[in-house]
């Protein structure tokens, strides 16, 4: 007969096996300290993992479940106390833990480190409300429409072989993708790919990931000015183009590629630094911008799935916590599972979050009462996977009142260099030849 193990045991293991205690003894603490940053990344990651509706409800489950799992710990009870305590640490915890969580996927993924050949990131932002309290009106603002709640920006890379979440960044509502992903390009490996939409399309940002030593793939549209000729590069093609605005011509340009996908109205247009078309078919570049859309589902997973499409503090700070207590919930569960499917063999893909969120909400419950189960959480969680059966049609909604429905990119601007700028650019590479 199989061995059983508790709830409680089953839980508090298959977390610290991710984040066991030695991770938490690089920070020296006073004595008497109560809220330590163990105990406050569980009660963060608890809180995000809860099904209750209110902050004050989160609070008390979590409590009353780390007092089950530890009755040793000495719990401060004031919900005030620990937001001032989270809100205090979470500079140096939360970073600590996403670096950790990093170098775990790498160490897991395997095979599923790249897909079509390449280590590929998609980067997406979105935006989440928050209450229209004074403090959140102050401090936030408003990015989207006239009289729309005060808002967070939430900038994510996706690691598209694994289906997981690599990095992030927030801010408030005005704030830039596009600064958020070049602050998050010293943590992508070499020779990264970052597969974006066409927010992303810029010299600024397209210089920077070249110059940090990564490439990208990117959707461009009407607002893209492209030339052709320029007589630049050592080698020009028929999908040679170059990125090179006026008001940055004091600097190269970007040798580029165009790729064009599709056919009359349906077309689509790909930008890149990997001129190499052996390096990066167009299929492979079209494969890839396709899986994107995973960067995509981490967002309806994190607002719908986990239910965190609202946050509910009152305070900037306080909910900017929340947020990133949210995403790292997201992040650590897909660890806990996607580790298994892998281990099992199977494509890290079929990773179903609403699976997950149900066996480990399950074993949340559970864990307060003394009954035992036969298989620990671990490994149930490298079973949720999406059903395999074929479907007949489509799970796409018939008619959705309130879906978002823009325009797509239209065409790039593309022109032929005149002799003016032939001339600057020819200048430029005699300048850096002899530099």
């Amino acid at each position: 007969m199989a061995a059983t193990v508790s709830h409680r045991r089953s839980l508090v293991q298959a977390l610290a096996s991710w984040l066991p205690h030695s991770f938490f003894a690089r920070w020296t603490l006073r004595a008497g300290l109560l809220w330590r940053p163990q105990r406050l990344l569980w009660m963060l990651l608890l809180g995000a993992w809860s099904a209750e509706q209110t902050l004050a409800e989160r609070f008390e489950a979590a409590l009353e479940l780390l007092k089950s799992l530890f009755p040793r710990w000495r719990l401060a009870r004031s919900y005030t106390g620990f937001c001032e305590a989270a809100a205090r640490w979470s500079e140096p915890l939360l970073p600590a833990v996403a670096r950790r969580l990093r170098r775990q996927l790498q160490g897991f993924a395997g095979r599923h480190w790249t897909r079509q050949g390449w280590c590929a990131f998609a980067a997406d932002g979105s935006r989440v409300e928050c209450p229209r309290s004074a403090a959140n009106q102050a401090a936030l603002g408003c990015a989207g429409k006239e009289r729309t709640a005060p808002q967070l920006f939430l900038t994510t890379l996706w690691h598209m072989g694994t289906g997981l979440l690599w990095d992030y960044r927030t801010g408030p509502g005005t704030a830039s993708e596009r600064r958020h992903l070049e602050a998050m390009l010293p943590e992508l490996p070499a020779a990264a790919l970052v597969v974006a939409d066409a927010g992303f399309a810029g010299y600024d940002l397209c210089r920077r990931v070249a110059e940090a030593g990564r490439h990208f793939l990117l959707r461009v549209g009407s607002n893209v000015h492209l030339l052709r000729k320029l007589g630049y590069a050592v080698r020009e093609g028929a999908t040679t183009v170059y990125l090179w605005p006026e008001a940055h011509q004091d600097r190269p340009p970007l040798v580029l590629r165009l790729i064009v996908l599709g056919q009359g109205k349906k077309r689509m247009y790909l930008l890149t630094d990997v001129t190499d078309e052996a390096a990066l078919p167009e299929a492979t570049a079209a494969l890839l911008y396709q899986m994107r859309w995973g960067v995509e589902v981490f967002y309806r997973s994190c607002k719908q799935t986990l239910g965190r499409r609202r946050m509910l503090s009152q305070a900037p700070a306080q909910a900017g916590v929340e947020l990133a207590a949210a995403v790292l919930g997201l992040w650590l569960l897909g660890v806990m599972s996607v580790s298994g499917i892998i281990a099992r063999g199977q494509d890290p893909l079929s990773w179903s979050v609403a699976q997950a969120r149900r066996q480990l909400r399950q074993a949340l419950r559970q864990a307060v009462g003394a009954r035992r189960r036969r298989r620990g959480l671990a490994e149930t969680l490298g079973e949720a996977q999406k059903d395999g059966y074929p479907r007949k049609g489509s799970k796409k909604a018939r008619d959705w009142p309130h879906k978002k429905r823009e325009k797509p990119p239209g065409e790039p601007r593309v022109r032929t260099a005149t002799a003016a700028e032939v001339r600057k650019a020819k200048r430029l590479r005699s300048k850096l030849e002899a530099a």
